[in-house]
């Protein structure tokens, strides 16, 4: 499993269907892509939202994205993530 951080974006008809059954089925929808979601934090700033999900590949996370957008309104940046700890063994090669 691969981690990404699926940073989002408030439109104003996103924020007028905020809904905690709206925030299930976007679980339910990185579940179905052999997902999981590790957490969720609405920010402060550039970006409204962040999810912090492991998916099997990039492929299931441009599914994601783009699934998470036509659910929500809201609009979906994807960027993959490694662990510092994983990054220091790239770097040391």
């Amino acid at each position: 499993m691969q981690t990404f951080l699926l940073m989002g974006r408030y439109s104003v008809d996103a924020v007028k269907e905020m809904s905690v059954d709206r925030t299930k089925k976007a679980v339910e929808l990185i579940m179905e892509l052999g997902g999981k979601v590790i957490s969720m934090y609405a920010l402060l700033g550039g970006y409204d939202l962040v999810l912090i999900v492991e998916l099997p590949n990039i492929e299931a996370a441009m599914k994601a994205s783009l699934g998470l957008s036509l659910l929500t309104g809201i609009s979906f940046s994807s960027f993959p993530a490694v662990s510092v700890s994983e990054f220091d063994k790239i770097i040391e090669k």
